[in-house]
């Protein structure tokens, strides 16, 4: 049971087309366990890895990063194995030893790019990052000044490429424009949120993506564990927090179709989940946030599984998106 590899969008890196999120790294899962699951990845054919500068929340910002330098720091060819993505944006209050308003805010400029950039790579233990992400939109910051710091990057060596996460869609037009006007490359990578339940960047974002050639990088693909099969779960007294039980009853009609629908097809909802994302041609890789082994080895029998036209018509049904790309979804 392996991966396969695809470009990323319309450029020329290749990458799994499962995205390993380590969000959970340094919170829920242990670093023994990390490195377990990072070695697993690696085994399975996953080559493509996420993380940011501000995970590690309520252990401490930064702490994700920590692990996962800790763990190419082994050596024996794991750095050169993976195409490491991480993100700049957040606010890193905490992480330093003194308070500085631009690294305790949120923003783009040149100055918290620069100086976050060289802290990851320092905790990552690394030279380069592969594909540097934006981790939001920053609107008040001008394009030269954030496009001119990441070109400074890019042409030391520390950065390759550049994505960006949570952008509308004309704000990946507006990216990519600025971009082209003084003949940069622009982005390669969206990353969204996007699963069954949530469809809204079927309207702009996705077309954004393919008019621009970026590869979309799905991340809650199973909305949190909702198309995980946690009505199942629910039933058979696994315990929930209270706000997961309230969505599930919200969404229990659905869900009841969904799950019904997936021991039909005789497949783990997740898994369904993941290959309803894969079979996009505009989506590269959904993020898959493992926090155990069990959920690693669960999530890559998506990339094994096609869904035949009458089951898509039926999740279609069960969960209908927006009702197509823009403008023809509300006007002509």
């Amino acid at each position: 049971m392996s991966v396969n590899h695809k470009r990323l969008g319309r450029h020329g890196v290749l990458v799994s087309d499962l995205c390993l999120g380590t969000m959970n790294f340094g919170w829920h899962t242990s670093q023994d366990d990390s490195f377990a699951i990072m070695d697993r990845a690696l085994e399975l054919g996953i080559n493509f890895f996420d993380t940011a500068d501000v995970y590690g929340w309520s252990v401490v910002r930064g702490e994700t990063e920590r692990i996962v330098g800790n763990w190419f720091a082994l050596g024996d060819g794991r750095r050169d194995a993976v195409v490491l993505a991480t993100k700049v944006y957040n606010t890193m209050e905490g992480a330093y030893p003194h308070a500085e308003p631009n690294s305790d805010g949120r923003n783009l400029s040149a100055y918290k790019i620069r100086k976050h950039c060289e802290a990851s790579l320092k905790r990552l233990q690394t030279e380069h990052i592969d594909i540097y992400q934006m981790h939001h939109v920053d609107r008040e910051c001008p394009w030269d000044e954030t496009w001119q710091a990441f070109d400074a990057l890019v042409q030391q060596g520390k950065v390759v490429y550049v994505g960006s996460s949570n952008f509308a869609g004309w704000d990946i037009a507006t990216a990519c424009q600025e971009a082209s006007r003084h003949g940069r490359t622009g982005l390669v990578s969206e990353q969204s949120i996007y699963h069954l339940d949530n469809r809204m960047v079927e309207l702009e974002v996705v077309p954004a993506c393919r008019h621009y050639g970026l590869g979309l990088i799905p991340w809650s693909p199973l909305a949190g564990g909702l198309l995980g099969g946690a009505l199942g779960k629910l039933e058979s007294g696994r315990r929930m927090d209270e706000s997961m039980q309230k969505r599930i009853e919200e969404k229990r009609p659905q869900l009841e179709r969904y799950e019904a629908l997936c021991r039909e097809i005789g497949e783990e909802p997740a898994t369904v989940a993941l290959a309803w994302l894969l079979h996009n041609p505009v989506v590269t890789a959904p993020i898959i946030g493992p926090r155990t082994m069990e959920q690693l080895e669960s999530a890559v029998r998506a990339t094994e599984v096609t869904l035949d036209e009458a089951t898509l018509a039926s999740l279609d049904e069960i969960f209908p998106g927006p009702g197509g790309e823009a403008p023809n979804a509300y006007a002509w």
